[in-house]
């Protein structure tokens, strides 16, 4: 699978700083999301460490694993693990849909609801709210819910309110 955060533009909105590094303390593991246009992901905990991914897409959803001072160690979507700085990440809940081809976006969280449209594969969107089984996902101005087994960036059976 191709890494989407060295294969896609950078976003052109800018990222607030301040608020990022008050979201990261919790315990770990936790979900979080890129909050700038550019992060890098290094070897270890300090910029003397080698860069090992250039992450150029904002909202890209990353799993934390350990937490060293100010510095996160996580987890992409390949399986890839480094370190990124606390500032460069936010609270913000994402996922990245999976798959092959389209995945339905509906109206309602059930599969009989209306569907509003196809969202393919390695489309970035927020996630607001999950049941255990759909998110709610907002892709640019679009929003409705998907089936959690269709993305990454979400726990087995979560709930998010």
């Amino acid at each position: 699978m191709r890494r989407f955060g060295m294969t896609l533009a950078v976003s052109a909105a800018a990222a607030s700083v301040a608020a990022p590094v008050v979201a990261q303390e919790r315990a770990v593991p936790y979900w979080a999301s890129i909050a700038a246009g550019q992060a890098m992901m290094r070897s270890g905990p300090d910029r003397s460490y080698p860069g090992i991914w250039l992450y150029k897409r904002r909202d890209l959803p990353v799993r934390v694993v350990q937490v060293h001072g100010a510095w996160r160690r996580v987890q992409d979507m390949d399986g890839a693990t480094g370190w990124m700085l606390a500032i460069l990440l936010a609270a913000r809940r994402s996922a990245v849909v999976t798959g092959d081809g389209y995945r339905p976006i509906r109206a309602e969280p059930n599969d009989g609801a209306a569907l509003l449209w196809q969202a393919q594969a390695g489309v970035v969107g927020r996630i607001s709210k999950c049941d255990g089984t759909w998110c709610r996902i907002e892709i640019g101005e679009r929003k409705g819910w998907i089936h959690e087994d269709a993305m990454w960036g979400t726990d087995p059976a979560e709930r998010i309110e």
